[in-house]
């Protein structure tokens, strides 16, 4: 991480104090908050349409092959979640780039709480870039109650997030998300020989990565992936209690 630890060091001039020295000392072990970082981090904007694949994404690290069913298990604030992603065999373009449909379900204790529709293209070199989402989340009765946190790119000020690079490495962070006050999430490569165990597999070569947003400053998530597979743990290390882990991977045939 010598990249990202010569940013953090410099952002120490104007602070003072053992809170400070305790921020940096938790960014760096994965765990703290992002306060330091995110400010940081640079808005990139995504290359011309182009220089796309026009819907193909097939990242080794975040593969979206069209028909795959990823299911995962675990809990959130104690209620045990459900969720399932979809690698449509739709697209839609977004800000002038075609861009891979992905419809995500999340349940909790079996009643569906969120329905999202994720927007990702990938570059002709291997980077994935995240163009936006529509995300709604349901009452008890099946109803939109809110759907903060949707956006897309091009609109609104929001622009296009780099979610995963075809060669990840240790140092960089990305905004996955670029929408100001409403969607930020940034990540980094915590380690590339990272142990996970799921109830898929048992591996010594994940990668990880660890997530944060300013919009919620005090909360760290971490990411599991596995080469050709994709996500396949997440669990929050910081300030909160969620955790979901790959069950199963199925794919079904176009119709």
């Amino acid at each position: 991480m010598n990249r990202r630890t010569t940013t953090l060091l410099t952002g120490l001039t104007g602070l003072t104090g053992l809170a400070a020295l305790a921020g940096l000392v938790g960014v760096l072990a994965g765990t703290g908050p992002a306060s330091y970082a995110a400010a940081e981090v640079p808005h990139r904007v995504h290359p011309s349409p182009s220089h796309f694949t026009h819907g193909r994404v097939d990242n080794r690290w975040f593969p979206l092959k069209p028909g795959d069913r990823y299911v995962y298990r675990g809990k959130e604030d104690g209620a045990h979640s459900r969720d399932v992603l979809i690698a449509t065999y739709r697209t839609r373009v977004v800000d002038g780039v075609t861009c891979r449909v992905v419809f995500d379900r999340v349940w909790h204790n079996g009643r569906l709480v969120e329905r999202t529709h994720d927007f990702y293209a990938q570059t002709r070199t291997g980077t994935v870039w995240y163009f936006g989402e529509r995300t709604a989340t349901l009452d008890r009765h099946g109803r939109v109650k809110s759907r903060e946190g949707s956006f897309m790119s091009g609109v609104d000020g929001a622009q296009a997030g780099i979610f995963m690079t075809p060669h990840p490495h240790r140092g960089p962070s990305y905004r996955q998300e670029d929408y100001p006050g409403h969607a930020e999430d940034v990540y980094t490569v915590v380690r590339r020989d990272a142990h996970v165990v799921v109830p898929l597999m048992d591996t010594h070569h994940a990668l990880l990565t660890r997530e944060t947003t300013p919009l919620e400053p005090d909360v760290v998530d971490h990411k599991y992936y596995v080469r050709d597979i994709g996500t396949v743990r997440e669990v929050t290390v910081t300030g909160g209690n969620e955790s979901l882990e790959l069950v199963a991977l199925t794919h079904r045939p176009r119709r």
